[in-house]
């Protein structure tokens, strides 16, 4: 592993995470800024309320896949990397994802990308938290407390599984509970609006 091989490694995973997949569709299929309507966010969420189902699945689906490759691309570029690098590349895509290079550092909250670099780090608590997502999502309407419920019962499950191991792999534990507090935090002005009664539900009729 060479210093610049993993500096170019860091940089990739950053610029891939910035790329506002919802601003760029909105821009070239609905010809809009998507952060003039809606919640004014370039999430998947949001592409899914202002752009329609479809452009907001394919939103998500590629948000997803920034994650992930942002992840097995360090497994090229540097060799054998260590947790801690993977980790870190991770970190980077979803800093960029957050904080895009391409809307002035304003991204989104960070749970798609988040989705993907723990699917490559961790698939079965991803697994378990996504079914607590789609089931939140599902009863309640919510998809922000869908996503917070998800972030807590993901830290959950991969704090359980570090205890019933020794703690081997504490970084991703780490890493889970940092990104995890981060994704509640962002999403502050939802849960006050959820106990207002007046966040904005998903309607999976249109």
């Amino acid at each position: 592993m060479t210093y610049s091989n993993l500096a170019s490694a860091f940089v990739l995973a950053y610029i891939l995470g910035s790329i506002p997949t919802s601003y760029l569709m909105g821009k070239f299929i609905k010809k809009i800024d998507i952060r003039d309507f809606g919640s004014g966010n370039v999430g998947a969420t949001n592409a899914l309320r202002v752009l329609g189902t479809k452009i907001g699945i394919i939103t998500l689906i590629i948000d997803i896949g920034k994650g992930i490759l942002a992840v097995f691309m360090g497994k090229i570029i540097v060799a054998e990397p260590s947790n801690i690098v993977l980790i870190a590349l991770g970190l980077f895509a979803i800093l960029g994802h957050i904080f895009t290079i391409f809307l002035k550092f304003k991204g989104g909250k960070g749970v798609a990308t988040s989705a993907g670099v723990f699917i490559a780090l961790s698939p079965l608590a991803v697994g378990i938290a996504l079914i607590v997502f789609v089931l939140t999502v599902w009863i309640s309407k919510y998809v922000s407390l869908g996503s917070i419920l998800a972030a807590l019962v993901l830290f959950l499950v991969e704090l359980y599984w570090n205890i019933t191991h020794s703690f081997e792999n504490i970084e991703l534990l780490i890493f889970i509970f940092v990104i995890a507090a981060f994704i509640i935090i962002r999403h502050k002005s939802n849960i006050k609006r959820i106990l207002a009664g007046n966040e904005n539900k998903l309607s999976f009729k249109k």
